[in-house]
């Protein structure tokens, strides 16, 4: 598991440092301070690869460059199979490259990355790891597998012409024709996924969606009862498809591969998840995070797991209430202070619910009202405070603050209450 980072003149801010929890870890912060940055970084370190430069198709996942003209360096710790792995990289701006450690790097365990525009990313021990012969380190394996989101679903080439990943349409029906383990995981998967047990996400039957395209295309079946080709699904049942096939395909490689080398299936895996409520409805934001960390149960009892991700969800940040361990957990919080970006571990406090979030240290929101109904609560607010406002002024902000808050809006509530408590209403 990923314990440690420590980055000196990279990225938004001169200095940031993380603690890992073991189990579940959180990012938030406004747009631009670093989280999707952070996640790439933490890829890189587990990998040693960036995923751009492994697929130039990329537009996320791009190599990090320092700040300024100063020493940059990226400090990382993690669990690897046999020890604990400790380095610090420096930037050598002559080789515009990255110091590494010479020999093969330590065992992550599996690895997988999934970008907020969705591209993925896969490393696996059994199939990126360095072989030996003779004594000899060769790097000549595939160092990761990394897919647009386009080649997730319609397959990833390798340089050969050989697919190196079939995709998810072609690896759904086949599995699906063949009624094997994979199918019956993929259908384990996408159930725990499922945003509820009322609306469970079952394959339909296979069908054709074109006289051009003769692939035999999965389906969804809906609640309304009619099943729909899996392209024509939402936006967000799509990004599930994709997190669902995505695990299933690697950790069935990873099987495959790991018997082929006679080696034990890998013990740890480790998620990072960029904008984990990416398109999905509130509904499937209160489980995606409890679902994400049962769903490798299907696939393996014996496995540790570990998720990172970043998240703008309040939804998101309520729902994880019931499962946070300060012994296990971390939440890491960006702010802009004095223009400058600081990120802190904030100790998780409960809020109850998403509309306290919203105007927590998480997302520093005034209140969850429209912008409109904010600044009118700030007007009403400061009229509150003067010693005799004219009546005139009182009704008149009544009426607007009728018109626009909910009959139990709280402000509202207590501005009835002090008005007619100082006599400026009826």
């Amino acid at each position: 598991m990923l314990k440690h980072l420590k980055l000196h003149n990279v990225g938004p801010s001169q200095a940031m440092e993380l603690e890992f929890g073991k189990r579940m870890n959180l990012i938030t912060g406004d747009n631009g301070l670093g989280k999707s940055f952070l996640l790439d970084i933490a890829w890189w370190s587990l990998t040693r690869k960036w995923p751009a430069e492994i697929n130039s198709k990329l537009t996320a996942g791009k190599k990090a460059l320092p700040t300024g003209k100063d020493a940059a360096s990226i400090g990382f710790s993690f669990n690897g199979l046999i020890k604990l792995e400790e380095y610090t990289s420096n930037y050598q701006r002559k080789e515009q490259a990255w110091t590494g450690s010479s020999g093969r790097p330590s065992n992550p365990g599996l690895v997988f990355y999934a970008m907020s525009d969705g591209s993925s990313a896969v490393w696996d021990p059994a199939r990126n790891y360095w072989k030996t012969h003779e004594g000899i380190d060769i790097q000549d394996r595939i160092p990761a597998y990394v897919f647009t989101p386009s080649e997730v679903w319609d397959g990833l080439p390798g340089k050969d012409g050989k697919p190196l990943c079939n995709g998810l349409i072609i690896d759904w029906a086949g599995w699906q024709k063949e009624r094997g383990d994979p199918f019956n995981v993929l259908c384990a998967a996408l159930q725990v996924l499922s945003p509820s047990e009322k609306e469970p996400l079952k394959p339909g039957d296979l069908t054709r969606i074109s006289l051009d395209d003769a692939r035999d295309m999965p389906t969804i079946r809906m609640p309304y009862g009619e099943d729909i080709a899996i392209v024509h699904a939402s936006s967000g049942m799509r990004r599930i498809f994709a997190l669902a096939y995505l695990l299933v395909w690697s950790w069935e490689e990873h099987k495959k591969a790991s018997i082929l080398s006679g080696e034990d299936p890998a013990s740890q895996i480790i998620f990072l998840i960029d904008e984990v409520e990416s398109h999905l409805h509130p509904q499937w934001q209160r489980q995606i995070i409890p679902a994400l960390l049962s769903v490798v149960k299907k696939l393996t009892e014996k496995a540790e797991v570990q998720i990172i991700t970043a998240t703008h969800s309040p939804l998101i940040m309520a729902s994880v209430e019931p499962l946070f361990d300060s012994k296990q957990d971390a939440w890491f919080d960006l702010d802009l202070e004095d223009k400058k970006v600081v990120l802190r571990q904030r100790d998780f406090e409960k809020h109850g619910e998403a509309a306290k979030w919203l105007i927590s240290e998480a997302f520093d929101q005034k209140s969850g009202r429209a912008l409109e109904y904010e600044q009118l609560v700030e007007e009403a607010s400061l009229l509150l405070e003067i010693d005799n406002p004219e009546i005139e002024q009182i009704e008149k902000m009544n009426g607007k603050l009728v018109t626009a808050l909910s009959p139990i809006d709280d402000f509202l509530f207590s501005w009835r209450y002090i008005c007619k408590q100082k006599g400026w209403l009826k």
